[in-house]
């Protein structure tokens, strides 16, 4: 296997946004979520995203360019004249997968209207197709969204103004044809969506609740709520989470075990769980639903025509 960069968690400033906020500014991006896909099945160089991507020069640029300069794409030269650069994957940005397989599951369960079938997932261990199951770390148990699961909150960073990505990053849905992630985009890829997505998890269903926790003009909490609404992720009686927003709770743990792994605020973690059935600090992991045993990278395999992996160096091993 390749060996990645090692790295260490990069320290935000005091006061700013946390480990939530930056990783929603990061990944609540469809054409980030795309490129970092792309990136673990194997792509480096510019014209492999070009030729698996209906993605535009100038985007596509910019795109890697900020992925290597948040840590999660090394850039390397391997030619002179002209000057030409692979992109290759980080430990931070590898680390990005157990998010990835959580948003390909949902999508797949959840989400009929895909440009294109969504591959099916086989775990390399038991040779079974698969869905990734949410469990604790330290006691190997699902986790659900069933509120007798999880207690906590806010960490010593954490808060609402905090926790949304800044208002001046620029985000966008890949859309068009490329569209495969189109509602996690939805739920994920504006500051007030994720601000509202986390309100509901944490049990918020009023709408002057969140109203207050988004600290949003009422026109834009109306509009955030309508979207929810149609997508099936809020009951339009009451605005609780339905099925479909329960189940992508695994996205939204997966990410923020992500954000707070790689990025430290001075005053420690925005989010602190516990999981009331161990009564252990709550870190989340994902499982076989055919075996149950623990998922890794490496044994993450895609069934299409051919088969590929999540790590394509691994492939030798077969």
């Amino acid at each position: 296997m390749s060996r990645l960069t090692t790295q260490a968690p990069t320290v935000l400033r005091a006061g700013g946004p946390n480990a939530v906020g930056v990783m929603l500014g990061l990944l609540g991006d469809e054409w980030t979520l795309l490129i970092l896909r792309e990136a673990l099945l194997g792509a480096r160089r510019f014209v492999d995203w070009r030729a698996r991507l209906p993605i535009s020069n100038a985007v596509l640029t910019a795109r890697l360019n900020r992925l290597a300069g948040a840590g999660l794409l090394d850039r390397h030269a391997y030619q002179d004249r002209p000057p030409r650069w692979e992109y290759r994957l980080t430990e931070r940005g590898a680390g990005v997968w157990p998010v990835l397989l959580c948003i390909w599951a949902w999508e797949a369960a959840w989400v009929p209207e895909h440009v294109e079938r969504l591959p099916v997932r086989v775990h390399a261990a038991c040779g079974q197709a698969f869905d990734p199951v949410l469990v604790c770390a330290a006691c190997e148990q699902p986790v659900t969204a069933a509120p007798d699961q999880l207690t906590g909150g806010f960490g010593p960073s954490g808060g609402w103004a905090r926790s949304v990505p800044d208002a001046s990053t620029r985000r966008r849905s890949a859309g068009g044809d490329a569209g495969l992630f189109p509602q996690t985009t939805a739920l994920m890829g504006n500051r007030w969506s994720a601000a509202l997505l986390g309100a509901a998890f944490l049990g918020v269903h009023r709408f002057a609740e969140f109203q207050r926790c988004l600290a949003a003009p009422p026109t834009v909490v109306a509009d955030r709520i309508r979207r929810f609404c149609e997508l099936g992720v809020l009951r339009e009686r009451d605005y609780r989470l339905t099925a479909k927003g329960r189940a992508f709770l695994p996205v939204v743990l997966t990410a923020v075990d992500w954000a707070q792994r790689w990025f430290h605020a001075e005053e420690g973690p925005a989010l602190e769980h516990v999981h009331t059935a161990c009564g252990a600090s709550f870190s989340p992991a994902l499982s076989c639903s055919a075996c149950a045993g623990r998922l890794c990278r490496v044994d993450v395999r895609v069934r299409t025509d051919t088969v590929t992996m999540l790590d394509p160096a691994s492939r030798s091993r077969r």
